[in-house]
């Protein structure tokens, strides 16, 4: 429970005096769009960076908790997919006047919904394309172009986005995993920022195995 003493995950402007970076989640109005608490984006109107999300592919975007979400990020969803096992890539079933009804969606290049995990940054101007699962931890580099799941803790830029190397060694990224502190209380987070802040890796893995249960 929040209160004057703790931050307001529902303020849609969260920082003092700027009011170009949002909390998204307060802002959302499309039911397929799912976004934890306390990601911002560092722009206004987040829901236009989701782009050929229509109703009748009903596609979700799933976004976790405490992301970071740079200025000129796009989502681009299953709607942009065109249907290129036909001989004609045109999709005369959109536009009035041509004889073709909507195919059903098994006849469509579904990737399926885009899940983000949590504490992502994702750099300016990256694009993220339908289906991909980016995991807890990524650092995605700005102008990336993301087709392909990015596995947790693991940094990736470029077109088409690769990796560059895991932030951390494999004991510290299960450990954090197995911490998921995003899902902790305000309070609690409050008393872990010490560790999650701390640049002393050695120190941090210390610190985890002697709070973790």
């Amino acid at each position: 429970m929040t209160n004057n003493a703790f931050p307001d995950p529902n303020a849609v402007f969260p920082v003092p005096g700027i009011n170009t970076v949002t909390y998204v989640k307060p802002t959302i109005k499309n039911k397929n769009i799912i976004v934890g608490d306390f990601t911002y984006f560092s722009d206004l109107d987040f829901e236009k960076h989701v782009i050929h999300h229509y109703d009748f592919y009903g596609d979700k975007l799933v976004i976790g908790k405490f992301c970071q979400i740079a200025s000129g990020v796009n989502f681009i969803m299953n709607g942009a997919n065109h249907q290129m096992a036909c001989v004609s890539t045109f999709p005369f079933y959109i536009f009035e006047g041509w004889n073709e009804p909507i195919p059903s969606l098994d006849k469509m290049p579904l990737k399926g919904d885009t899940v983000i995990g949590n504490d992502v940054w994702i750099g300016q101007n990256a694009i993220i394309l339908a289906g991909v699962h980016i995991g807890d931890g990524a650092i995605i580099g700005l102008n990336s172009v993301v087709g392909h799941d990015i596995a947790p803790y693991t940094i990736v830029a470029g077109n088409p986005a690769k990796p560059i190397r895991k932030r951390f060694d494999d004991e510290l990224i299960g450990l954090l995993l197995k911490l998921k502190w995003w899902d902790k209380p305000i309070e609690e987070i409050n008393r872990l920022i010490p560790i999650l802040h701390n640049n002393d890796l050695k120190e941090v893995k210390q610190a985890l195995n002697e709070i973790m249960p």
